[in-house]
């Protein structure tokens, strides 16, 4: 599907609103979720919020609002006190996907029966039990707990992938969950996030020699992993791994028992260059020219709306509609203003449309989302940010 296609029709969808605003393109977004179902191959697939925050999007995904999306199962949180929040609004299988030291979320956690059944917290440290034992003040609960394993490649001194957890080998794990029982928690399950597969588009050969060499070794690496932790709390609950850019990898593993994905819903420019699958971009954002510093360029209103990661020009939004709008090197996607190239047909008041580099940050920077029906009907919801939470 070209850019082009779906955005005339979000454009002419939202013509009586004032921009900036964000659209969001609901045939793609179907489409994208069927394709992660299918993708998926029967292997439940838990929702990251961070990917979405949009509690709208996140519902109709988990209630089957969307074509195959009965494939979807969970959410992966990134905040104790975002699954918090959606826990109290009904939601009931929550895997953080970080460590938390927030006390006073550990404490509220704590308080209740139902908060404690609906989340499972992630550690990879004895020092985190022992904060959380000390925030919830009692040893009759019992907090249910996942382990989370680097799954980065090493290749001698070379670290390739993130920096996350501490725990690797399978001694490593069997000894923080047997640390973790000792204490009074119930350990349910164990994470690799594979971010150097998920999270790195097959550019190019070398690129894809890494990532073909790291789901190798992961895969070796992670059944001696479970061998070691099955042996001290048992059968697990949960095996999670992945994201959207590493589905097909994960699920070679019969012992996983679920992956993760969110960014492959709204699919950002970072997704634009994976084999895997044929990126359908759902999620855009408009912004007016304000002015014509020349005849060939327009100034657009805001736009540096720039993603997390390393600082470099994929983090910056690309304008893709009207087509051949170019950034200016020297200034770039400006806090309050934006001057683009190759502008010689806007005139003031036009409108021209963006794609973020990462999926659910753009999300931070309106309160609300417009969804586009393929009729042109439009209905809107409103973001995280929209009702008055921000998570960090």
């Amino acid at each position: 599907m070209s850019e082009t296609s779906p955005i005339a029709g979000l454009h002419a969808a939202t013509a009586d609103l004032d921009p900036p605003l964000a659209a969001l393109d609901l045939t793609a977004l179907r489409a994208n979720a069927a394709d992660l179902v299918r993708r998926a191959n029967g292997v439940p697939i838990r929702v990251a919020s961070k990917s979405v925050r949009c509690r709208a999007v996140l519902e109709a995904v988990l209630g089957g609002d969307l074509t195959a999306a009965d494939g979807f199962a969970g959410i992966m949180s990134y905040s104790l006190r975002e699954a918090l929040w959606l826990a109290g609004l009904g939601a009931r299988d929550i895997l953080l996907g970080y460590p938390t030291v927030d006390r006073a979320a550990l404490a509220e956690l704590a308080a209740d029966d139902t908060l404690l059944g609906a989340i499972t917290l992630m550690i990879d440290d004895v020092e985190q039990l022992e904060l959380i034992r000390a925030a919830v003040g009692t040893d009759r609960v019992r907090p249910r707990v996942c382990l989370d394993v680097d799954a980065s490649l090493r290749i001698g001194p070379l670290h390739l992938g993130v920096r996350r957890s501490p725990i690797r080998t399978p001694e490593q794990a069997a000894a923080l969950a047997r640390a973790a029982l000792d204490r009074g928690f119930d350990v349910v399950g164990v994470m690799t996030y594979e971010a150097q597969i998920a999270g790195l588009p097959d550019s190019n050969v070398a690129v894809r020699l890494v990532k073909r060499a790291s789901a190798a070794e992961i895969a070796k690496r992670r059944a001696r992993v479970l061998d070691a932790v099955r042996s001290v709390v048992g059968k697990l609950e949960i095996v999670n791994s992945g994201g959207t850019g590493s589905i097909e990898v994960s699920i070679a593993d019969p012992d996983v028992t679920e992956v993760t994905a969110g960014s492959g819903l709204y699919v950002p420019t970072l997704f634009d260059h994976y084999r895997a699958f044929t990126p359908r971009p759902a999620l855009f954002f408009a912004t007016p020219v304000l002015r014509k510093p020349t005849p060939s360029i327009a100034t657009v209103f805001a736009g540096g709306y720039i993603a997390s990661g390393p600082t470099g020009a994929s983090r910056v939004p690309k304008p893709v509609w009207p087509s051949g709008l170019r950034l200016i090197g020297t200034e770039g996607a400006g806090e309050v203003q934006t001057p683009l190239t190759a502008a010689s047909e806007l005139r003031v008041g036009d409108r021209v449309w963006f794609r973020h580099a990462k999926a659910g940050e753009l999300c931070e920077r309106f309160d609300r989302v417009h969804l586009v029906e393929a009729d042109g009907s439009r209905s809107t919801v409103p973001t995280y940010r929209g009702e008055g939470k921000n998570f960090g």
